[in-house]
């Protein structure tokens, strides 16, 4: 998919895993970047299945903090607007994977 695309349309009842991130200092602009990478990354390995959707604190306060998260970053899914599965952090090793994949999946 080239930058300019649109995303594709989503199913009616395709989980979405929001990745909340903090705001970013100014001097770390590489960290968008980075972030990008890690949710390209996260994408890839979540498959068709789960859509992943980066919320960041800067652009979207209100709904970062509308999830009460004490700690950025953190990762919600949800489908239909009902939180299946939340963690601190970003899914990073197989056994998260695998539960946020059977929550996607179970519900």
């Amino acid at each position: 998919m080239s930058p300019s695309s649109p995303p594709p349309v989503l199913q009616p009842d395709t989980a979405v895993l929001l990745v909340l991130l903090p705001l970013v200092p100014s001097g770390e602009a590489s960290s968008g970047t980075e972030s990008n990478a890690s949710i390209r990354t996260l994408q890839g390995r979540l498959g068709p299945g789960i859509r992943v959707l980066k919320i960041d604190e800067a652009s979207h306060p209100a709904v970062v903090r509308s999830f009460g998260t004490p700690e950025l970053p953190a990762c919600v899914l949800v489908r239909r607007g009902v939180e299946l599965w939340r963690q601190h952090g970003l899914p990073e090793d197989e056994e998260v994977f695998n539960a946020l994949l059977e929550a996607a999946h179970a519900h």
